[in-house]
């Protein structure tokens, strides 16, 4: 793979969330009481990292409020009748 391909620009991203998922996630809340703890702290971390965790490169919001200024800067031009 080139590593210069986005494919290898979003395996390395994902790999790096991965990596913070384990730390905050997995390894510092084990032993896990079953499948389903281990699930609902998944969910927890998602949420935080969504909507919670603030990102200096991205101005110090959560990413959720980053991808929605995003989209409303969007001009979305309305559709001509046909």
């Amino acid at each position: 793979m080139d590593l210069d391909s986005p494919r290898a620009s979003l395996a390395a991203l994902a790999e790096t969330i991965n990596g913070l998922f384990k730390a905050e996630a997995i390894h510092r809340r084990e032993p896990w009481r079953g499948f389903e703890a281990a699930e609902y702290a998944t969910l927890e971390w998602v949420d935080w990292f969504n909507n919670r965790l603030l990102l200096e490169p991205i101005g110090n919001i959560p990413p959720a409020e980053a991808e929605a200024n995003f989209y409303a800067a969007l001009e979305i031009e309305p559709l001509a009748a046909q």
